[in-house]
C-alpha cells in the first residue's frame, strides 16, 4: 500500500516538542511495519507565519515570503527526519523525483514545501499523483471538510464522504473569501480531481488516529472518494 501523508506544522510542531515529534515517528514506524510506503509532506505551520509575517514587515517581496516558508517546511521535515529510523531518507526531497526515488525504493521520502506559489497541501497531492499513491491523508488542525467555515459558522456540517468534483465545488468559495481557512487548498483539490485519488482529510493531532486511517480506513474526518469508487482491499480488517 502505497501513502502520501500530508502533515501540517501545527500538527506536528506547534511548538517545539520532542516528544510530540517521537509520537509521529513512532506512528510512521509502525505504519511501515505494516508494509506500508510512505511519502510524508511537512508544513510549515505557526513558526512559518512568524517568520513570514517579520519579513513582510521588513518588506519582503511574495516570492521571497513564499521561500522563507518552504525554509521553514524543510527544518521541520528534517526535525521528524531525525526522529525515525534507518529506513528513512536522510535528507529532506527537494523535488518531486527525488522523494519518488526514495518512495520506489522503499525508503520513506520526507518532504516540505517545493516552489513559490505552491502550498504543501498541492506539494503532497502532486506526489500522490507522481508515485500513483493508493491513498493521500491529510493531517491537519480540522477535522474534515465543512459546507462552510466551522470558525465563523456554527451552522456548517462536515461532510463524511465527498467526491473531488464535490471538494473542488466546496473549496472554490472558501478560496475567494479573505481569511477563510480551507482545510486543504483549491489546487491540491483540482490535483485530487484530476487523479482521481482516494483521500481522507481528518484532525491529525492524534498520531494514532492517522494511523487507524491508514491502516483500517476508521477515521471522524472526511473521505474523499472518485465515483464508483469502492472500499479498498488494503484496508485490513
Amino acid at each position: 500500500m502505497r501513502v502520501v501523508l500530508s502533515l501540517g506544522g501545527s500538527v506536528l510542531a506547534p511548538e517545539l516538542d520532542a516528544g510530540r515529534v517521537a509520537a509521529y515517528a513512532n506512528a510512521i514506524e509502525r505504519l511501515v511495519d505494516e508494509g506500508c510506503e510512505l511519502g510524508i509532506v511537512v508544513g510549515g505551520g505557526g513558526v512559518a507565519r512568524d517568520y513570514i509575517g517579520a519579513a513582510r514587515e521588513l518588506d519582503a517581496n511574495e516570492v521571497q515570503l513564499d521561500q522563507l516558508g518552504i525554509d521553514v517546511t524543510r527544518v521541520n521535515a528534517r526535525l521528524l527526519i531525525t526522529a525515525l529510523g534507518p529506513f528513512v531518507d536522510p535528507s529532506p526531497a527537494h523535488d518531486y523525483d527525488e522523494a519518488a526515488d526514495a518512495v520506489r525504493r522503499g525508503d520513506v521520502s520526507v518532504m516540505g514545501g517545493v516552489t513559490p506559489g505552491q502550498t504543501t497541501d498541492a506539494v503532497a497531492a502532486a506526489l500522490g499523483e507522481y508515485v500513483d499513491a493508493d491513498l493521500l491523508v491529510y493531517a491537519t488542525s480540522a477535522d474534515g471538510i465543512y459546507d462552510a467555515d466551522p470558525n465563523v459558522d456554527e451552522t456548517a456540517e462536515q461532510f463524511a464522504e465527498m467526491t473531488p468534483e464535490e471538494l473542488v465545488e466546496v473549496i472554490v468559495p472558501m478560496s475567494r473569501d479573505a481569511g477563510a481557512s480551507a482545510p486543504v487548498d483549491l489546487l491540491a483539490a483540482k490535483l485530487i480531481q484530476r487523479a482521481g485519488m482516494r483521500t481522507v482529510v481528518l484532525d491529525g493531532h492524534d498520531p494514532e488516529a492517522v494511523e487507524n486511517a491508514v491502516l483500517y480506513g476508521e477515521h471522524t474526518g472526511t473521505d474523499v472518494v472518485p465515483a464508483g469508487g469502492e472500499e479498498p482491499t488494503y484496508w485490513a480488517r
